[in-house]
């Protein structure tokens, strides 16, 4: 189920009400969800596989607390940083500045994810070596995150009783 933008997440308190909360597709609503932004986003760094690392491992510590808590929306939004690692890592690494479309969003379109139209940048001839070693980090504990236990049942009851 797409991730519903209409919201005013800024004044919205998802750990209040998770019922309002979608799991969405891949990314979607990561900078936007509180209280879960502002304390996971404090920890998101992936400059090189050092602060990949050191980030990766306070995110995933913070994903086992939210599931220890019976968060799952906390879960999930900690999952979605480590995805988010691993994606803008890989971006900067294949297009310098970690542009990768040409031209700005629509103001129709902003807070979405794609390209909604944009044609991609041109790829770097040699990937940022540190940037690559990074999304390798986040991409192990992305991976782990989407198949740990204790997440699969939690997300698995919170579809079940959102049905979202």
């Amino acid at each position: 189920m797409p991730f519903d933008y209409t919201r005013d997440y800024a004044q919205l308190d998802l750990r209040q009400h998770p019922e309002l909360y979608r799991v969405g597709i891949g990314e979607q609503g990561v900078l936007l969800v509180q209280p879960y932004k502002a304390e996971i986003l404090p920890h998101w760094r992936f400059k090189d596989a050092a602060a990949a690392t050191e980030s990766s491992a306070a995110i995933w510590g913070l994903f086992e607390a939210y599931l220890a808590d019976g968060d799952f929306v906390g879960a999930d939004m900690a999952r979605k940083f480590l995805q988010m690692g691993f994606t803008r890592a890989r971006r900067y690494a294949n297009h310098r500045g970690g542009k990768k479309y040409a031209g700005p969003v629509p103001a129709d379109k902003k807070g979405q994810s794609g390209a909604h139209g944009r044609p991609e940048l041109p790829r770097t001839t040699e990937p940022d070596l540190d940037k690559v070693a990074a999304a390798a980090i986040f991409k192990e504990r992305w991976d782990a995150a989407k198949v740990q236990p204790e997440y699969v049942r939690q997300k698995a009851a919170f579809i079940a009783q959102y049905g979202k």
